[in-house]
């Protein structure tokens, strides 16, 4: 199994994130984005979209950070990572889809700004960031996972950019439950931080 992979990448670190919680150790592939590696054609061949993450499983290819997710738990049958029955996988499903939109759109641009230049407007993406981290640390209120009674992949999605969301300028101080949940994270099993130096390997 391998996962290319840039270590600065929120997107990135979530699965191999995930990966360390499951005990799976893949090859890893750093591909240097200011070269512009993800755009070279012999890469476009793996992933079309020209971004990381990318795993390559014995020739079977998923491209996309929740999608590895999904392919992860469904192929070692981790109902306990991706529940299975309706309610709970539409539980799971809808913060995929928020860390799809609002983190990516919020807290991940805030961040892209400071760490890679983008352009966009900082004012505007860091409110983002605490609008959507408003409503997370509401729906912590009250219980110790996002989706379930117990840790999921919507956890694992979301984690990377709430906790990397200072180095986009966005305070986490007023939210108290995110940060009580960031701990719960940090102390599974197998937890590996977004800790670049590390991670560079």
């Amino acid at each position: 199994m391998k996962l290319y992979h840039h270590p600065l990448s929120g997107h990135a670190h979530r699965t191999r994130l995930f990966c360390a919680l499951l005990g799976i150790e893949p090859e890893l592939v750093a591909l240097d984005l200011k070269s512009g590696a993800h755009k070279a054609e012999d890469f476009l061949k793996l992933n079309r979209f020209g971004q990381v993450p990318l795993l390559d499983d014995d020739g079977v290819l998923v491209p996309d950070s929740n999608a590895i997710l999904i392919y992860l738990a469904k192929k070692l049958g981790r109902t306990d990572w991706l529940p299975e029955d309706p309610a709970g996988a539409a539980a799971v499903q809808r913060w995929l889809s928020v860390a799809a939109g609002q983190i990516a759109f919020g807290p991940a641009a805030a961040r892209l700004v400071t760490i890679f230049g983008a352009k966009f407007n900082a004012e505007e993406v860091i409110a983002r960031a605490h609008a959507i981290l408003t409503l997370i640390d509401a729906e912590l209120e009250t219980r110790d996972w996002i989706a379930s009674d117990r840790p999921t992949i919507a956890d694992v999605a979301l984690y990377s950019y709430v906790v990397k969301a200072p180095e986009g300028n966005v305070d986490l101080s007023p939210y108290a439950h995110v940060a009580a949940w960031l701990k719960r994270v940090e102390a599974l099993p197998g937890f590996l931080p977004f800790d670049v130096a590390a991670l560079a390997a």
